[in-house]
């Protein structure tokens, strides 16, 4: 079994370091997906797109956040900012934007300029180990699993520029879950149920990541919930379920 050209490793003792390094995943905050061994985290946010004529244009969630009369912040949820989980799948908000940030999928919009900030930070840019989540579509693969709480992923090896790789069969899209270098200054994770990616790494390559304008991030903390109801500034959408969610 290949992804985009690539076999899976065999040998999956690599990501040997990253569970016992990660917060309970009950807990559901952002050392739940990223290992709290890093200096600071970012969250990136996934945009949504905005169709004009044959072009997809990437709308920031501040912008959608100023045009819902909502506050735009590093713990902001789409739900809140939008007012509604439909917002999430099922509606738009035309003319500002027509498709929803990719769930589970780093846009390949966002992983360019992620990809050029990490490549700064890293000694290793080919040797880059990426995770891709083995429930994904209909795959079957016959290569051991590396198992963290709740997931478990396939791993293959490549360069860095391998991150913004399609790993699906056309027409589909899908980016890998986890990604981190052979020398781990930095690991990015691309949660099946989030609508942004998470980055731990040097506190350089943080404010790399804050101040590049291709990419919408913050710098949050470890303990930063990521539920979809975690947001504590705007409030809950008005069709929020009763039960916590998972789709920040």
């Amino acid at each position: 079994m290949h992804f985009a050209g690539r076999p899976l490793e065999v040998d999956v003792s690599p990501g040997a370091w990253i569970a016992p390094a990660l917060r309970p995943f009950g807990e559901h905050v952002v050392g739940s997906l990223v290992p709290v061994v890093f200096d600071g985290y970012a969250r990136v946010f996934h945009p949504a797109v905005h169709y004009v004529g044959d072009d997809d244009v990437d709308v920031r969630w501040a912008q959608v956040a100023a045009a819902n009369r909502t506050v735009a912040h590093p713990a902001m949820e789409w739900g809140s900012i939008t007012g509604s989980m439909d917002f999430f799948d099922e509606a738009d908000q035309s003319p500002l934007w027509e498709q929803a940030p990719a769930r589970g999928h780093l846009p390949v919009t966002v992983a360019g300029p992620l990809i050029d900030v990490l490549r700064r930070h890293t000694t290793s840019p080919d040797d880059v180990v990426f995770g891709v989540w083995s429930g994904w579509g209909t795959v079957v693969a016959d290569a051991p699993t590396l198992d963290l709480p709740a997931r478990e992923h396939w791993l293959l090896r490549g360069p860095l520029d391998l991150a913004a790789a399609n790993l699906a069969e056309e027409p589909s899209e899908q980016s890998a879950s986890l990604w981190w270098p052979a020398d781990r200054a930095w690991f990015v994770a691309t949660d099946i149920d989030l609508v942004t990616t998470y980055v731990g790494g040097s506190a350089a390559c943080v404010t790399d990541l804050l101040t590049t304008a291709g990419l919408e991030a913050a710098a949050v903390p470890p303990d930063q919930r990521v539920t979809w109801d975690a947001d504590p500034v705007n409030p809950l959408p008005y069709d929020a379920p009763d039960g916590p969610g998972r789709s920040s």
